[in-house]
């Protein structure tokens, strides 16, 4: 048996696993493999691993490369789309969600919008210091308050967004709550331009929020993360720290759903 055999090799299922091993083999730097390659791969005689490589071939999981040698096949990428339809937002934005709510020890929300209507579709948090708010999965938001719902609307198409308003029972959560719709869409403006949205006491009288759009693979705003903390915790010197991370943390989910979407 040659060097380049795995050890344990005999102590496994002989035709699943060598046929996952052939599989296993092909890399960036490593496209195409030689039957030779593979013999030596599994420690067996070429017409042996020629057996297996054309078990392969014929289910479509290799077939043979224009310059000789083989390459993954169409089956392969037909499981990678499977695969990739398989990964929910929630899945692919919680990790960095998590990891965002344990650098700054708040809460991050993962909101969406259909319509006139603004779902949080997930939270993380963080130990005690996280504050309490009244989101939970599958909650809706108001349209004109929140650093997540303004985001959502500040990317979506300006008429869309000013109807979408004028239909709207604008309810005023505090003092601090834009109902006016010229005021709301000039603040939209100004979100576009800064990339992300704060808000200080509109929606919870002590709570302020972060946000920043997630995007998919044609830069469509499809989602907004937030951090959600209490306003007397973050003051004014710390937004840009905390706007900072909230754009990271939204570029991260936006590259990972890209790659999974794409």
């Amino acid at each position: 048996m040659s060097g380049s055999a795995s050890p344990s090799y005999r102590e496994r299922n002989s035709t699943a696993d060598r046929a996952l091993d052939i599989l296993l083999m092909f890399t960036d730097t490593q496209l195409v493999v030689s039957g030779t390659a593979v013999a030596e791969r599994l420690g067996v005689a070429r017409s042996t691993a020629y057996r297996y490589v054309q078990s392969l071939v014929s289910s479509r999981f290799l077939e043979e490369a224009p310059g000789g040698g083989f390459r993954l096949g169409l089956r392969v990428l037909e499981i990678a789309r499977l695969a990739r339809h398989s990964y929910g937002l929630s899945e692919v934005a919680l990790p960095a969600m998590t990891a965002l709510a344990d650098d700054v020890g708040e809460t991050v929300l993962l909101t969406r919008r259909t319509g006139g209507l603004v779902v949080c579709v997930d939270r993380a948090e963080t130990g005690t210091g996280a504050v309490r708010i009244s989101y939970e999965r599958g909650s809706a938001l108001p349209l004109n308050a929140g650093a997540a719902a303004l985001v959502l609307l500040a990317w979506s198409p300006e008429e869309e967004a000013r109807q979408l308003l004028e239909s709207a029972n604008l309810q005023r959560f505090t003092p601090a709550t834009l109902t006016d719709v010229d005021i709301i869409m000039k603040r939209l403006g100004h979100i576009r331009h800064a990339g992300y949205s704060v808000t200080r006491g509109e929606l919870d009288a002590e709570v302020m929020g972060i946000a920043a759009p997630v995007r998919d693979e044609q830069q469509r705003v499809v989602a907004a993360v937030s951090v959600a903390a209490l306003a007397s915790r973050v003051f004014p010197e710390a937004e840009a720290e905390f706007a900072r991370k909230v754009q990271e943390t939204a570029q991260e989910i936006s590259d990972r759903l890209i790659t999974v979407g794409g």
